[in-house]
């Protein structure tokens, strides 16, 4: 589970009446660091102001996930230590959110009752409200929707990078995998329709952002249904099945977009018109994140997984087929109930031949309320944690092969904010390449040459590792784009903070010019392989 804070980028406020002061706290995936960007700039709006990092906020938002077994523990445990905080800070605001608040709803108040506040997935937009309604009201807001009540993406946002952007273009599952709770959750799928997700992306490229992830739970089942009154009837009783495709293709279109991706796709909706697009338009990368979950049919059966192995490899085939380069991810879950030794060594088969180049591998844990909770045949957390380490140790040896054989190779690196935990001590920067691979890239001394985050060079790899390369011999073709002009825009504008300038995107200057990274963090969980 990754946490994510977001935090301050713009200037101090003085004055006789100093703002209430806001912290987001973000646990899960993609959609729910999304979500914390809607929720930052719900509260921006409702005239809150970002606490600087390290400062204690006057409203802390917890937004939660429940898809592992130790949420819940986690998230009380988090709510026990800021119990004393509030205590000793008068007017101190709590508030809980995302998908553990709408699993458990009063249960929240009831086993935390300084909680000011808790609101679900389908009702961002009543935080501002309910936070005013407790303070006045002196006691705890509970509200929880059934339903969508605004398309996330309608609401207002404060994002962390000045030249990428998540987009939202659906929300929920129509699938019933049984492991998962996401769709009790989240609810059925809902989404957004082309024209409104297309016009949000130009706006962005107006504002600098040149790269733009499209998320959803299912994003190439989009099409099943437009958000608003007349869903779904417009779209027939099967939706429009090429809608995701005609959206990639209509991302192409887009000037000043360079660089789309996409998280995450499910196997039994992938369909060649997918691949096609992704290969045929430019600014869409040769990067793919497949889950697997498991390469052993009887396990996906109880999955409730609609495909199977030869489906799933069939599917990498046409892929590398169509682009030869494509970097390949996936979720592989390990200790499924009823998981044999056998089963387990299909999915290890499974993966020497899908040649992944990083894995996201979890050990399965119950989550109650689903149907696998109460499956028979639970497997040893000893046995589950064997397993874990093989299957940890196949893919870091083919993920180090893959990459190995790009030594020497150019790419075109993206530099990013914070990607590189080291750069300060190695003087590199990091970014990401077309593939989305990681590359730490020696960077000249001299800041008229050194690129921005945001700004686009080529460079050769000299060295690799199972998750990184490094790029030592410099770059070249250095070229400064519009969303490396954002970046130097956010910077400049923002305000003297204490101790130095917060500059934004999970970066701060000091009171020597010196950039250094804070603890901002965004993106996909934590890799465990």
């Amino acid at each position: 589970m990754t946490e994510t804070s977001t935090t301050a980028d713009r200037p101090a406020v003085t004055g006789p009446a100093r703002p209430r002061t806001y912290e987001v706290r973000t646990y899960g995936c993609q959609m729910n660091v999304h979500d914390s960007e809607r929720i930052a700039g719900l509260l921006d709006e409702a005239g809150y102001v970002p606490a600087d990092e390290g400062q204690d906020a006057d409203v802390v938002v917890f937004n939660t996930c429940a898809v592992r077994e130790n949420a819940d523990n986690k998230l009380y445990g988090n709510l026990g230590h800021i119990a004393s905080v509030k205590a000793e800070r008068p007017g101190m605001q709590v508030a809980v959110g995302g998908c553990m608040a709408q699993k458990d709803r009063d249960t929240i108040v009831a086993r935390a009752p300084w909680v000011d506040a808790v609101f679900g997935t389908n009702n961002l937009g009543s935080l501002p409200v309910l936070l005013e309604r407790a303070r006045l009201r002196q006691e705890a807001q509970v509200e929880i929707k059934e339903a969508l009540e605004t398309f996330p993406s309608d609401l207002p946002t404060h994002r962390d990078s000045a030249y990428s952007a998540w987009v939202s273009i659906s929300v929920g599952c129509n699938n019933t995998c049984t492991f998962c709770i996401v769709p009790s959750l989240r609810g059925k799928e809902t989404d957004r329709r082309p024209g409104d997700v297309l016009r949000e992306i130009r706006t962005l490229v107006e504002q600098g952002v040149q790269e733009v992830t499209l998320l959803g739970q299912n994003v190439n089942a989009y099409g099943t249904g437009w958000f608003g009154k007349d869903r779904p009837g417009d779209l027939g009783p099967h939706g429009d099945r090429q809608a995701f495709a005609s959206l990639l293709r209509a991302c192409g279109e887009i000037d000043g977009l360079e660089r789309v991706r996409f998280t995450s796709p499910h196997p039994k909706d992938f369909t060649d018109d997918v691949i096609a697009a992704m290969a045929e338009t430019p600014n869409v990368m040769p990067q793919l994140h497949m889950p697997l979950q498991s390469g052993s049919d009887e396990v996906l059966r109880r999955m409730r997984r609609s495909y199977r192995s030869d489906r799933f490899l069939g599917i990498l085939e046409r892929v590398r087929a169509a682009m030869p380069h494509a970097a390949i991810t996936t979720d592989i879950i390990v200790g499924f109930p009823g998981e044999t030794e056998e089963d387990f060594e299909q999915t290890l088969e499974v993966v020497r031949r899908a040649r992944f180049s990083a894995a996201f591998t979890f050990l399965y844990s119950i989550r109650p309320g689903t149907p696998a909770a109460t499956m028979p045949d639970q497997v040893s957390d000893t046995v589950k944690h064997a397993r874990y380490q093989r299957l940890v140790d196949l893919v870091n040896e083919i993920a180090w092969e893959e990459n190995k054989q790009l030594v020497g190779e150019s790419v075109e690196v993206m530099f990013a904010d914070g990607e590189g935990k080291k750069d300060a001590d190695t003087n590199r920067m990091s970014g990401r390449a077309r593939d989305n691979r990681l590359v730490h890239v020696a960077v000249p001394d001299d800041p008229a040459l050194r690129p921005r985050p945001g700004d686009i060079a080529e460079t050769v790899i000299t060295y690799a590792a199972p998750h990184h390369l490094n790029a030592d011999a410099g770059i070249r073709n250095l070229r400064r784009t519009r969303g490396g002009d954002a970046w130097e825009l956010r910077r400049r504008a923002a305000g003297a903070a204490v101790g130095g300038v917060s500059v934004g995107g999970g970066l701060s200057e000091d009171q020597n010019g010196s950039v250094r990274p804070t603890s901002v963090q965004l993106g996909m969980p934590v890799r465990r392989s």
